[in-house]
């Protein structure tokens, strides 16, 4: 009767210490796979600082446009058109000269087109500019541009004139309408020299750059 006890506890501490050998090794096993803190987590990323505001722009100036009002002249304008404000804003004297030259230019089939005439003075502003770009000084853009101050345009005394073959037949004959070419440079530019019916057209000018009325 001892003995089987003694051999059922024996049994018991046997089956006891298997029991506890076999949970030692799982938590060994659980401490080993347990993924580190890092695995599997998203490494969290840093936000790009913020970009500073771009500065505050200033506002780029703007040049009004000019138009018809400022003497700005469209295709196929004739010095009969004097609604036209390039045409019927020049000297009532030169227009009417221009017309009655026109009128017998006519007879030969040829037409006086207005290509500038009368200018405000931010036409001739703008114009100014655009030769000084073009030519690139000033010096040089004065032989082809007056400033507003001396320009025979804004004051309505002056007219360019095409196609080639009128203003070739108003060279000719330009002077007993008073009508004279003032520049060698500009075969175009016509202005009023009343005397000129009795005395022929004075002497051109090289260039506006050597006509006295532009050194003011």
């Amino acid at each position: 009767m001892s003995y089987r006890v003694s051999a059922r506890s024996r049994s018991r501490w046997a089956l006891l210490a298997v029991l506890a050998g076999i949970g030692v090794a799982f938590v060994g096993v659980v401490v080993h796979r347990s993924p580190s803190p890092v695995d599997g987590t998203p490494t969290p990323v840093a936000a790009p600082p913020p970009q500073p505001a771009p500065p505050p722009q200033s506002p780029r100036p703007t040049r009004t446009r000019v138009g018809e009002s400022d003497g700005v002249v469209g295709d196929g304008v004739t010095v009969f058109d004097g609604h036209v404000p390039a045409v019927g804003r020049l000297d009532p004297d030169l227009l009417d000269a221009l017309r009655a030259a026109a009128g017998d230019a006519g007879d030969h089939g040829l037409e006086f087109v207005v290509n500038s005439g009368w200018r405000s003075v931010r036409y001739q502003e703008q114009l100014l500019r655009e030769a000084v770009a073009e030519y690139g000084s000033e010096e040089e853009a004065a032989r082809w541009v007056s400033t507003p101050d001396t320009s025979l345009h804004v004051s309505g005394d002056a007219v360019d004139l095409g196609p080639p073959e009128s203003t070739d037949w108003l060279a000719e004959h330009g002077d007993r309408y008073g009508l004279c070419q003032i520049y060698d440079n500009e075969p175009w530019h016509y202005e009023l020299r009343p005397d000129a019916t009795g005395d022929g057209c004075p002497d051109r000018y090289a260039d506006p750059t050597r006509d006295p009325r532009t050194w003011r």
